[in-house]
């Protein structure tokens, strides 16, 4: 899976769990830009991603992540 499939099923991804389809994914992307990008929807975020790519994080590499280019690149390395 290319960095191209990844992003696009972030996106996938945003929409379903922040139900709004105009949120643009890219790798700057970040809570502050999201509205309602709260604890509980990180989670949320997360255990979908993870549901997804069918890979774990683990506590440490969650809490290292800064933006969604962060969480594509270890994807990424664990894809």
């Amino acid at each position: 899976m290319d960095e191209q499939q990844i992003y696009a099923r972030l996106a996938e991804i945003f929409e379903d769990v922040f139900d709004d389809d105009s949120i643009q994914v890219t790798p700057d992307l970040s809570a502050k830009d999201v509205d309602g990008w709260d604890s509980l929807s990180h989670i949320r975020l997360i255990l979908t991603v993870e549901k997804a790519f069918k890979i774990k994080f683990s506590t440490s590499e969650i809490g290292k992540l800064e933006n969604v280019g962060d969480l594509a690149a270890l994807i990424k390395a664990r894809i």
